[in-house]
């Protein structure tokens, strides 16, 4: 019995292992090569595979992914003697299995030192700047020569990158000075535009602001004057107006020699004032003189002794009094003595000191327009259909003929 069970284990024993040389699962992604006595048999693919067990062998397990790898930092001369440090990155595929296990023995090695002598055949024909600025030519040059060379290897190569490339330190220094200083120089040039361009804008604003200010003072200059020139028209309109009216109003009112002398009456203690008249003449016969500045005045002035014809009168406004007619008795009345008044006036001015004794006599005999108990109906100012003239003044009996005394200025 234990001979039986002995020999029962091993036929188990037997069978185990006969399953597990003959049973063969490939993983996903993969390929495994199958040798028969040392030579290639097949290509197990993924999955559940049956093999004759101790006769087939699965040689080789084949990643069918694509897989990356980083090359350590390789030095590269460039064409201008300079060393630089450059590392590398590749992408790679194995496509055939079988090319990739019997063409080469270890093509990650062969990758690798392909990618070293391209890359220093490719950088050798550059310069340092043209180096760090080239990296997508270096890298198509690169996949070119390594797709071509590993084509036979079963292997596509899908990308070459550079990692780094790393120049001495003093050329570091140098780049960086370098840098520093381009920098420094752009900055100034924008710097120095920017004051260009504020200068220019600001000019451009004074220029703008001094044409606006010309133009409105211009534009009030030229509104000062019109309004001046309105000012004036309207000044003179109205000085014309009032001259107009005043003239129609005289001629309305038909002056004669009365009231000349009335006048010329009432401007004697104006002109008796100020401190420069020292002596001041005062007619004997005011009449005479009367009658000779009425005659003067109206043979200058073409106003006649007394006036005749139409009157026409001009619509001044509210400013005119009515009822003149009412009132020229009383005006006639209070002119006799407004007349003698002004004349006590202008003696007073005169001679302060002295009125009671130099003040000079009229006799009211002699001017009938001074004696107010004359009939109002015989003065030319008061009717104006009269034609009847003021006498002149009879001569004074000492047989003068009206002279005007001095009269001696005040002590």
């Amino acid at each position: 019995m234990p001979v039986v069970y002995a020999l029962l284990i091993v036929v188990v024993l037997f069978v185990i292992v006969m399953l597990a040389r003959t049973v063969r699962i490939i993983p996903q992604a993969r390929a495994g090569i199958v040798e028969r006595f040392g030579k290639y048999k097949e290509t197990l693919p993924a999955g559940l595979n049956i093999v004759v067990p101790f006769v087939d062998k699965v040689r080789y397990l084949i990643d069918l992914r694509e897989q990356v790898v980083s090359f350590p930092p390789q030095p590269v001369i460039t064409e201008d003697n300079l060393v630089v440090s450059i590392d590398t990155v590749i992408y790679f595929q194995v496509t055939d299995p079988i090319a990739a296990t019997y063409e080469i023995a270890n093509y990650i090695q062969a990758i690798e030192q392909l990618t070293m002598t391209t890359l220093r055949n490719i950088v050798g024909g550059m310069d340092l700047e043209e180096t760090l600025t080239s990296r997508d030519q270096i890298n198509s040059g690169l996949r070119g020569v390594l797709d071509e060379a590993t084509g036979k290897w079963g292997i596509r190569v899908n990308r070459v990158e550079l990692k780094g490339i790393d120049p001495p330190p003093s050329i570091k220094d140098s780049m960086e000075k370098q840098m520093r200083a381009d920098r420094e120089k752009r900055a100034t040039i924008l710097t120095a535009e920017g004051g260009r361009q504020a200068a220019i804008l600001t000019a451009e604003g004074e220029k703008q602001s001094a044409i606006l200010s010309a133009e409105g003072a211009r534009e009030s200059q030229i509104l000062r004057a019109q309004a001046d020139r309105e000012a004036a028209i309207l000044r003179a309109q109205g000085e014309g107006q009032a001259i107009q009216t005043v003239f129609q109003a005289i001629h309305d009112g038909q002056p004669d020699q009365a009231l000349l002398a009335y006048q010329y009456l009432q401007m004697m203690p104006k002109i008796a004032q100020g401190e420069a008249n020292k002596v001041w003449v005062i007619p004997s016969e005011i009449t005479k003189a009367l009658e000779g500045l009425g005659s003067s005045v109206h043979e200058i002035a073409g106003i006649p002794k007394q006036s005749g014809g139409p009157r026409t009168r001009v619509d001044m406004g509210t400013t005119e009094p009515s009822g003149l007619e009412a009132t020229t008795d009383a005006a006639l009345s209070s002119a006799d003595k407004a007349v003698q008044d002004a004349i006590a006036e202008a003696e007073r001015s005169a001679n302060p000191g002295r009125n009671s004794e130099v003040a000079p006599s009229i006799d009211p005999s002699i001017d009938p327009s001074i004696d107010p108990a004359i009939d109002p109906a015989i003065d030319p100012a008061i009717d104006p259909s009269s034609e009847q003239s003021v006498e002149p003044p009879a001569h004074r009996s000492d047989g003068s003929d009206g002279g005007t005394p001095e009269v001696p200025p005040a002590q």
